[in-house]
């Protein structure tokens, strides 16, 4: 998502607040993330939650498909 809207993990950072080693960490999967969280950074690349959610649904989809 981030790097669709154009933006560099330092771009993200800043306008979060938060270190751009927090963004890379919640990127790698290595820091989990609350929806308040999510809220923000939806926000800071642009992108609507609801849009966000979708594409969440929609890759959890893909995955079941492609386990089966």
């Amino acid at each position: 998502m981030r790097i669709e809207a154009g933006l560099k993990q330092t771009d993200v950072s800043e306008r979060l607040g938060v270190t751009q080693s927090i963004v890379s960490k919640f990127e790698s999967g290595e820091r989990r993330l609350d929806l308040l969280e999510i809220r923000a950074i939806c926000s800071a690349c642009g992108v609507p939650l609801a849009d966000f959610v979708a594409r969440v649904e929609e890759r959890i989809r893909e995955v079941g498909h492609a386990r089966r």
